[in-house]
């Protein structure tokens, strides 16, 4: 019995100390974990839109968006990261529209833990170069066979689930950028 109270104390006392040295580092970690995420962020506009070179932070309540200018100041369009459920977890979207919002410039993956091999093929350059300079006037469908019109998205052979969950997060983040930019 002595023993093994000896051993739970001794237990007890190493996993205490393990969980504050792992809440240091997560703490400690933070900061930078922020700013990577901010950094991808900023690739992904400066992929899809080249020639944005200044790109402002705007919050509308509580949706962050990103307004994008050339080097001389000229009104490019924005920028918007949404995100919604994929075939095993949150699928992050970052797409530009111009400024007008008539046109979608283009997606990026941001963050994706789809399935290796079959639905991780969303970050494709294949898959995303599909939403390239499409014209807003309808919403995003996924199709099967090849394309009829530019909005009919090619879903990535076996992951149909992923690829159907890009189109929506797509379409809802549209509309919710349209809505935030009304008020």
């Amino acid at each position: 019995m002595k023993d093994n109270l000896k051993i739970i104390s001794v237990l007890t006392i190493i996993t205490v100390i393990c969980g504050f040295i792992l809440a240091f580092v997560f703490t400690s970690a933070q900061g930078k974990i922020q700013e990577n995420q901010k950094q991808a962020i900023y690739r992904a506009i400066t992929t899809i839109v080249p020639e944005a070179e200044n790109i402002q932070e705007k919050t509308y309540g509580e949706d962050l968006v990103y307004e994008l200018k050339d080097k001389n100041g000229e009104f490019l369009g924005y920028a918007y990261v949404t995100d919604g459920q994929g075939y095993q977890s949150t699928i992050s979207i970052l797409f530009a529209v111009d400024k007008d919002i008539r046109d979608i410039l283009g997606i990026d993956i941001i963050e994706s833990v789809e399935t290796p091999g079959l639905g991780s093929r969303i970050t494709e350059d294949a898959f995303k170069d599909q939403f390239k300079n499409v014209p807003l006037a309808g919403i995003f469908e996924v199709v099967k066979e090849l394309p009829q019109n530019p909005h009919q998205i090619q879903a990535i052979t076996s992951a149909t689930v992923s690829s159907r969950a890009v189109v929506s997060i797509v379409n809802a983040g549209i509309e919710k950028l349209k809505a935030i930019l009304k008020k």
